[in-house]
Formats: C-alpha cells, sequence, structure tokens
C-alpha cells in the first residue's frame, strides 16, 4: 500500500503518467510506472445481487412494519422502515453505503469465515485455551442479546440479528488443524482439541520493580541451575548499561540486537524490544523478562517519524482540509470561495484544477498542483466577508492597508513582549552528569518532536533571555517528560520551579509523576492544593520561602498571596487556557524575570495566534505512538439502547467507561439512569464539589478498576491517563467548547485498545451554528495528532481573542490572511 495518493494524467484514452503526490501541497513526488487501486469496501455487489437483495429485505421489513405498528410501537416501527429506505435508495442508486457489510446475509445465501481461507498445514496457537472458549460464549450470547434489543426498537433489519457462526461450528473447524497450547492446565482438560495437541507450560516470572539486589541474587541461582534468561529493555542505552553492570557483578550477560540469538545455559542476554509483561518456560529453562518486570517502568513506545514530500509540505497539511463553500485566501488574487476541484482539458490534456468564485460572478481555475497559493480564511461569523474582485488593485491596497493597522492594534503587546525580552534572565550551564542519567531514565522513546522541543527548552534555558515558550502537541505526546527535564535542570542550579495545574486531581497525578520520576535524586517536591490539609499547605508554603522546597506542583493554591518563592528560576503552565483572568493577572505577576513554559494540547486562540505571529516561542509535537490508534467518534442524538451498548461492549473486554455531563444538578439521577441500562455494572459519580476524601476515593477506586463507570463532569477534562477506559460518552455535548471535547475525547485511546466517543445531543433538538460547528469539528479531526488543528478551527469560530478586538472587520480580513498563507 503506497504511503502517498497518485494522480493519473490521461491522453484520450491512453494513461499518460502516473504521479505520487503530497496531499497537503499537492505537489508530485515521483513518477511510478504502476498503481494498485483497490476496491473502496469489501462487498461489491453486481445489479442482480442488489435487487435480490433488496426484495429479500422488503419481504421480511413490510410484516414486521405493519405488526410493530398493530401493536402500538410508532417510533419503532418509523425507524425500520425510515432505516430500510435509506438503505434501499442507497443501494438502487449505486450510493456508498457505510455498513453494507451488515447486510451480507441478504446478498449471500453461504458466507464463509476468516478460516475457509487460511492453508491446510497451519499451526493454531492458543493463549489460555480455556478463557478463549469463556469469552467467545459471552460474546455471542451479548450479540445475540444486543441484536435482539436492537430489532425490537428498530434499529436493524431481521437477518442482521444472525450474522455470527456458533462457537461449536467455530470450534469444530479449528480441530482439523494442529494446535499448541499455552497452559496451566493439564493435557486434555482444554475445551479447544485440536487434533494434534501440544501443551507448553507457563507461568509468570518474579517482579522486582527496581529492587536490583533481589535480581541479582536470583541471576545468581539462575546461574547455577543453568537457567536461560532474556531480558527484553525498551532503550538501547539502558541496556547496555545494564549488561555492563551486571557483567561487574559476576553475571555472564551480554547486550545484541539479534533477538534470534542462542542463548547458553547460564547466560542473561540482553535486547531492545516491547512487551507487556515477561513469561517463563519451565520444562525448557527459560525466562523472559520485560522492562516493566525489572523496573516498574510502563512498556516504551517506539513513535513512529512523519514523512513529508517536502519541508513546507507538513505545514500546509496542518491546516484543515477544504470542502466547497468554504472561504479561501490567493496569496495574489485576494479573498474567494472555494467551489471545488474540476476536470478542465487544455490543449487536449485534462487536468485537475481548482475552483474559485469572486465578487462580481467572476471565477479563479489554478492548477491543483498549485494548492499552496490558497490557505484557508478563518474566523466566519455571522457577517458574511467581502469577496476580493478579480483584475484590480483592491487586494494589493488592503493588504498594504491592514499592515499598518494590525501593527498599530498589536503595538502594545508587542513592546511588552519585546522589553520581556530584551530583560537579561539567568543562563543555566551545560547538562550535568546527573541530567544525563535522569534523562535515560525516560520509560520511552523520544520522538524528534520532543527532542527538538527539549532542545529548544535548554537553548532558551542557556540563552540568557527569558523563555516564554508554548509546547503545543497532543494529549499524550509527551509534554510532561519535556516539563521534567526542564525542572530537573533548573533544580541542578539551586533554581525552584512551580508547576501550576488547572484541577486538584490533575495535581495529584503530577505530583506522583514528579515524585517517581525524581526518586534518587537530592530534589525535594511538594504539593499545594485542597487534597492537603491546611497545616500541610501552611508547611509547603513555608518551605518555599526558605528554600527548602525545590519544586511545587499546585492548583491555583500556588497564586495565593501568602505563598513566596527563595530563588524562582521556572514556572510551567499546564492547559493555560483553564485559568481565570484573575489568575491569570498573579501569573503574570510571577512572569516578570522567571523563564516560563506553557504546556497545551489545545491552546487558546489568543495564545495560539500570539505563537504563530512570533510574540510567543512555540514547539509542536506532532508524532504519535506506536500502536496507538485514533479514537473512533459518534456524533447522534440521545438514545439509551446505543449508550447500553456501547458500555456494554466496553465493559465486556474488561474495560471501563467515563459518563460525562456539564452539569452537578442532577448527576446523581443520571448515574441512577445509567444503573437501570446496565444494572450489573458498578457505578459512581464524583464532580469538583465533593469533599476531598471522598473524591480522593471514588478516583481511587476508578483507578484500582473497582468502578466500571464514571460519571463525572469535566473534572476529568484535564490530564488524567487511565489505560484501561477506552469509551467515552459525553451528555449533551453541543454545550462544551471545542477544546474541552477534544481534552475530553483524549481521555480515552491512551493504549493501543480501540478507543470510541460517543457525543450526544437531546433528542429533536434543534442546534445551533456554533454548536454544530464545534460537533463537526471534533467528529472530523479525529485523526492521531489532531490538537494542533482543533485549535486552529476554534481560532476560526472564536477570532482571534482581545489581542485584535479592537480591529476592524476590513483588518480581521487581513489577519486571516496572513495567519493562514
Amino acid at each position: 500500500v503506497s504511503e502517498h495518493p497518485c494522480r493519473i494524467e490521461w491522453w484520450g484514452d491512453e494513461v499518460d503518467s502516473i504521479r505520487l503526490f503530497d496531499e497537503g501541497s499537492q505537489k508530485s513526488i515521483e513518477k511510478v510506472d504502476s498503481f494498485v487501486i483497490y476496491p473502496a469496501m469489501e462487498l461489491v455487489l453486481t445489479a442482480k445481487e442488489v435487487f435480490a437483495g433488496v426484495h429479500a429485505m422488503e419481504e421480511e421489513v413490510l410484516p414486521l412494519y405493519e405488526q410493530y405498528r398493530g401493536e402500538m410501537r410508532t417510533e419503532e416501527a418509523y425507524r425500520l422502515k425510515s432505516g430500510f429506505e435509506e438503505k434501499k435508495e442507497a443501494l438502487t442508486e449505486g450510493l456508498y453505503l457505510q455498513d453494507v457489510e451488515a447486510l451480507l446475509p441478504y446478498f449471500c445465501s453461504e458466507t464463509e469465515s476468516l478460516l475457509s481461507y487460511l492453508p491446510e498445514d497451519l499451526v493454531i496457537f492458543y493463549d489460555d485455551a480455556a478463557r478463549i472458549h469463556e469469552r467467545a460464549l459471552a460474546y455471542t450470547a451479548e450479540f445475540a442479546e444486543s441484536a435482539t434489543r436492537r430489532l425490537e426498537a428498530g434499529l436493524i433489519l431481521p437477518r442482521q440479528a444472525d450474522m455470527l457462526f456458533s462457537c461449536d461450528e467455530v470450534f469444530s473447524r479449528l480441530t482439523g488443524y494442529p494446535g499448541v497450547i499455552f497452559s496451566t492446565l493439564e493435557a486434555g482438560q482444554s475445551p479447544l482439541r485440536p487434533k494434534s495437541q501440544f501443551y507448553l507450560h507457563t507461568t509468570a516470572p518474579n517482579t522486582y520493580r527496581g529492587n536490583i539486589p533481589l535480581l541479582l541474587k536470583d541471576l545468581s541461582t539462575f546461574r547455577r541451575t543453568k537457567q536461560r534468561v532474556v531480558m527484553v529493555v525498551e532503550s538501547r542505552t539502558r541496556a547496555r548499561r545494564l549488561a555492563e553492570d551486571l557483567l561487574t557483578e559476576g553475571i555472564s550477560a551480554f547486550y545484541t540486537e539479534d533477538r534470534a540469538h542462542e542463548v547458553q545455559p547460564g547466560e542473561v542476554m540482553l535486547t531492545t524490544g516491547s512487551l507487556r509483561g515477561g513469561i517463563a518456560y519451565p520444562e525448557s529453562g527459560t525466562i523472559i523478562y520485560s522492562e516493566h518486570d525489572l523496573f516498574g517502568t510502563s512498556n516504551r513506545q517506539v513513535r513512529r517519524k512523519k514523512h513529508s514530500a517536502s519541508s513546507g509540505a507538513s505545514k500546509i497539511r496542518e491546516l484543515s482540509d477544504l470542502s466547497p463553500g468554504d472561504y479561501v485566501v490567493h496569496e495574489n488574487h485576494g479573498l474567494g470561495i472555494f467551489q471545488g476541484i474540476e476536470k478542465i482539458e487544455v490543449d487536449h490534456v485534462e487536468k485537475d484544477y481548482i475552483k474559485i468564485s469572486y465578487a462580481k460572478g467572476s471565477n479563479l481555475y489554478i492548477l491543483a498542483s498549485q494548492f499552496d497559493l490558497i490557505g484557508k480564511y478563518g474566523n466566519v461569523g455571522d457577517k458574511k466577508p467581502k469577496l476580493s474582485t478579480l483584475g484590480t488593485t483592491e487586494w494589493a491596497k488592503t493588504k498594504s492597508r491592514v499592515r499598518g493597522a494590525v501593527a498599530t492594534v498589536a503595538k502594545e503587546l508587542v513592546d511588552l513582549y519585546a522589553i520581556r525580552q530584551k530583560e537579561t534572565g539567568y543562563a543555566y550551564g551545560e547538562d550535568t552528569v546527573w541530567q544525563k542519567e535522569f534523562e535515560e531514565t525516560f520509560p520511552y522513546e523520544e520522538t524528534e518532536g520532543q527532542l527538538s522541543a527539549i532542545a529548544d527548552v535548554k537553548a532558551d534555558m542557556m540563552s540568557g533571555k527569558i523563555m516564554d515558550r508554548l509546547i503545543c502537541g497532543d494529549v499524550g505526546y509527551g509534554k510532561t517528560e519535556i516539563a521534567l527535564r526542564a525542572a530537573f535542570k533548573a533544580v541542578q542550579e539551586s533554581k525552584q520551579v512551580v508547576y501550576l495545574c488547572p484541577t486538584t486531581i490533575l495535581c495529584r497525578q503530577h505530583y506522583n509523576t514528579f515524585v517517581q520520576r525524581m526518586a534518587g535524586y537530592p530534589v525535594n517536591i511538594g504539593m499545594l492544593s485542597r487534597f492537603r490539609s491546611s497545616a500541610e499547605n501552611r508547611e509547603t508554603v513555608a518551605k518555599l520561602k526558605t528554600g527548602e522546597l525545590d519544586i511545587v506542583i499546585g492548583t491555583h493554591r500556588a497564586l495565593s498571596k501568602d505563598v513566596g518563592y527563595k530563588d524562582l528560576g521556572l514556572l510551567i503552565i499546564d492547559e493555560e487556557q483553564r485559568f481565570g483572568v484573575t489568575h491569570k493577572e498573579k501569573i503574570k505577576q510571577l512572569k516578570k524575570n522567571v523563564d516560563v513554559m506553557s504546556l497545551s494540547a489545545t491552546p487558546i486562540p489568543r495564545t495560539l495566534h500570539m505563537s504563530l505571529v512570533g510574540i510567543r516561542d512555540m514547539s509542536l509535537l506532532e508524532e504519535a505512538p506506536m500502536e496507538r490508534m485514533p479514537i473512533q467518534t459518534f456524533v447522534f442524538e440521545e438514545n439509551d439502547e446505543m449508550v447500553r451498548e456501547a458500555i456494554s461492549r466496553e465493559l465486556a473486554r474488561g474495560g471501563q467507561v467515563y459518563y460525562v455531563c456539564n452539569r452537578i444538578q442532577g448527576i446523581d439521577e443520571l448515574a441512577a439512569h445509567i444503573a437501570t441500562l446496565v444494572p450489573d455494572a458498578r457505578i459512581a459519580y464524583a464532580h469538583g464539589r465533593m469533599a476531598k476524601g471522598q473524591l480522593e476515593e471514588i478516583m481511587g477506586d476508578f483507578i484500582n478498576q473497582d468502578i466500571d463507570i464514571l460519571v463525572a463532569t469535566t473534572i476529568i477534562e484535564i490530564g488524567l491517563d487511565i489505560s484501561n477506559v477506552n469509551t467515552i460518552i459525553i451528555h449533551d455535548a453541543d454545550k462544551f467548547g471545542l477544546s474541552q471535547l477534544y481534552q475530553l475525547r483524549g481521555r480515552v485511546g491512551r493504549s493501543n485498545r480501540s478507543a470510541y466517543a460517543f457525543l450526544m445531543y437531546k433528542r429533536d433538538k434543534i442546534l445551533r451554528e456554533v454548536a454544530e460547528k464545534r460537533l463537526a469539528a471534533i467528529r472530523e479531526f479525529s485523526d492521531l495528532g489532531s490538537g494542533f488543528k482543533i485549535a486552529m478551527r476554534d481560532l476560526e469560530i472564536r477570532g482571534a481573542g482581545t489581542m485584535l478586538g479592537e480591529a476592524q472587520s476590513g483588518h480581521m480580513e487581513a489577519v486571516g490572511y496572513d495567519l493562514y498563507c
């Protein structure tokens, strides 16, 4: 499969050329001789199959429709018939039908499973065969129950309720293949019985979580008993260093990147890789350890490098995709309306052209390959902007006039930041040995974006100028690690650090992270929040003033009048947009002569705009962790059946669920309603006005998986990282801001599991235009790394904030041009 799309140019009926091109800049990358085009869907139907399938549907749906009407189930009858009519129209008109595969029983009398395509000499490995059998039975029962409910509600057609092969049928097919069964059961006890069985008994190895003396003791025992030991560590540096350390302790250890290397009895091999957990094979005398077993750290996720066809293409790709009707700005011709891409024949050659309409009915056509000459116009509100007129000097005059106007409007703000930049700050020295050791303990492979941002931050700190840098990166992209390294560097030179968090829950989480990462180093860390008693907070404040505390992690409490510092050197603000106006005034007091770092996945429009125009420095984190998948996002009217099914599916795979509402009032009633939908689930609710002890207990139970569903307000919005929660349902989603929705969605999908976000609004509610735009944007930008795009779209919807508040509408047109082009 190609990483890039192709453009095929024709000469009559002949293919003249095939070129791979960059989807962002539309520029050609290279010519190729051939390109494979796959079907757009798995089920490709003939006209005859469509006719027979639609007829079969009609024969089943119409009697069921009459039955529902006779039972006075009007709503169910309407849903059943309208759903059928939509499918019938799409199929007969040859239109794309998203769930056409779900209608397979109507088009194929005999269906085949994946097993039909497996080779005869295949060997199947069973990981916990008893659990496989148990889970299969539970899944088929769950599907049958769900399908029955959906059919009764008129949401599916009759044959869709019978789409799965039975467990007995699947298992009977599996018996035809030889199998290796990993199990602690004795031979013959497995519910799955392949024709040739081989049982491989396994156990879990000991876990050490950094207890090196215990590890050395066990390794010495393994050497005497001739055990083979393999340690899989994510970092090459850490693996090599551990091998050297073991050698100095008399252990026969070595490092290799060849994972197939044969380990001799009594040897310890270290190699790189990623394992969820270790495994031991008693019969063969082999033990495999993961990094989690050895050090208690999370698996390192190696992040992919994003490839770009050209240096400028990545910037263009970050802009929102164009749709017909969008306002665009051409570099030379001004503001127009994008009408789409048309094929036009010029000199007997047909090519793709972008059509832009301007004032007085004039149109401009530019080659699709010249896409970099246009940009999307932002801040389209109720008042539509004035279109440019082709063939006049109007646009040139507008650009000239607006440059001066914007300069006047922004002068005060620019002067303020210029004064700050001219002041001399503290110049830090080169990295110490401790700094390098501390960075090596990071349990992930740094991305190129992270390394670049870290280098930028260190350069700022060592330059002597007062740092003011925005770190913009998606949720889970490693912003906190950049802050950790900067804080550690500041502490190395006896400077104090304050880390501001918008919520008490996030404050506690970051405090635990700092304590864990800096354990073993002489760094004193404190916390200021309502989770601490008044006496504890007073003690922390006193230690800050005397310099006994190096780092304080705090909420708004850290901005109180009684809080002072002996020698503050670094201020880190997590999600600055969450702090109110009064708090920001206090932050400005702290900012006067200290380095400042702001972290955000979706900065507010004003902060983003200041960074884009160069008033503030900005570093972007763009690479996604490997194995992370985009969060599948659905927007729909309130529907109890869909809520019940979404929750049931998540709980069935051992996961947990967030259910978010935007009001404290009635949250208990909402939790009770959800309990009626999934009566077997363990449900609790949480909000910011709870007593700190009660809130801590609930969050602790949820993290420990003693609660299945947490009904919560936006208290969970920022920073929570619970990898077992992979479904979030947002109640009255139209009442949330775009950044809020994106942050809330980011609470799931923190592992390599598929994650789902369901955004609901009241049934039959007419949404306001702004709310529709927000929901459309959050549904559109579901790819990994969409935080910057979300912030850009927020800038379009809301405008650039008070920084340009005095500008006239004409000025805003040029700002749109300068920002996007």
